[in-house]
């Protein structure tokens, strides 16, 4: 491939070890990653990409942060907003770089902030806090809302909250980026829906849970007029296929390569990468393999823009580390020495 591709990965500052977000120009021939540099912010946790690759959005402790991607694929910042509660886990953008969403894990939390024309963050638009209590075990006992995304039509958010057990619908004003709660979609008791992604089409909703370690699929209809949209499960999958799960195992994130025929999941604790091939009419998906990623607490992974290579983030060990895929015989073979990078928690690969 031709094209020059950046990958941003964001990491906790607090020790010292890291300044926030490392740079790296990308080798999508090799599937590797070298470094470039490092950028100045607070703990980075989590970072996306605009839809149009300009801008860079990193949430920190002062809230959410925003950075011009130039020519060369370094970063420049362009300005931060606080979103008045505790520190996010989360971000996700309209289709219309309007709005950007900012899920709470910690304060239960949805804020949704106005994006300005040059891709700066503007005001809070709206902020919702869940109420309620889960099943008073262990962690999930309170809100904490881990993902919010809008729908495919862009007249709904939904929000799933991995505390209460549920995912939350919410009808959407594309003009004014208010939320109004329009229906609930019931999660078993300290199952823990973390993240979700929909299918390019729009039609399959995939909704992964950190604490039930599976996928469910559901498909999703919405008819213009109607109170909410028609979602309806149609296959459980375990995000691990592997015999032996470890009693901590927990699924982190799930992603699809670009043209949605294959998609990934990651699990901690038993510190391995599932993939699954997916069929594109039903939207059903056939577990392939599960293999282990040479590093400890996948908190994320990235695909490769050629569909060939995976990144996986390795929080605890320090580390990413680097995989051929072969989609033929289902494996997952190492294809360079694995970077360190302290505490990394998310990464995105852009062209520029």
């Amino acid at each position: 491939m031709t094209k020059k591709y950046m990958a941003y990965t964001g990491s906790y500052s607090y020790t010292g070890e890291a300044k926030g977000i490392t740079v790296y120009d990308v080798d999508i021939e090799k599937g590797a990653f070298k470094k470039r540099g490092e950028i100045d912010i607070n703990n980075s946790s989590y970072v996306i990409v605009s839809h149009n690759n300009k801008i860079l959005y990193s949430i920190a402790d002062e809230g959410v942060v925003a950075f011009t991607i130039l020519e060369n694929g370094d970063i420049t910042r362009l300005n931060s907003a606080s979103i008045k509660g505790m520190r996010g886990c989360h971000l996700s953008i309209d289709h219309d770089n309007k709005f950007l969403f900012v899920s709470g894990y910690h304060d239960g939390k949805i804020t949704v902030m106005t994006l300005n024309p040059d891709g700066s963050i503007g005001h809070i638009a709206d902020g919702i806090y869940h109420h309620g209590l889960g099943s008073v075990a262990e962690r999930n006992f309170r809100p904490h809302v881990s993902c919010t995304k809008v729908t495919p039509d862009g007249n709904f958010v939904l929000a799933s909250d991995l505390g209460l057990d549920n995912v939350k619908i919410y009808k959407f004003s594309r003009h004014d980026g208010k939320l109004i709660l329009s229906d609930i979609l019931p999660c078993d008791i300290n199952s823990a829906p973390k993240t979700f992604r929909f299918s390019k089409d729009g039609r399959f909703l995939y909704l992964m849970y950190e604490q039930k370690n599976v996928i469910d699929i559901f498909t999703y209809n919405y008819e213009e007029g109607k109170r909410v949209p028609d979602i309806e499960k149609i296959q459980t999958v375990p995000s691990s296929n592997c015999t032996h799960l470890k009693e901590l195992t927990a699924a982190t994130c799930i992603k699809f390569t670009s043209d949605n025929n294959f998609l990934f999941c990651a699990n901690a604790g038993e510190n391995s990468v599932s993939l699954y091939k997916r069929d594109s009419q039903t939207g059903l998906l056939e577990p392939r393999c599960c293999l282990p990623i040479s590093g400890e607490y996948p908190k994320d992974m990235v695909v490769f823009p050629d569909n060939r290579h995976i990144a996986c983030l390795n929080h605890e060990s320090g580390t990413i580390t680097f995989f051929t895929v072969d989609y033929e015989k289902s494996l997952l073979v190492m294809s360079s020495n694995s970077v360190k990078v302290n505490q990394p928690n998310s990464c995105v690969i852009v062209e520029v």
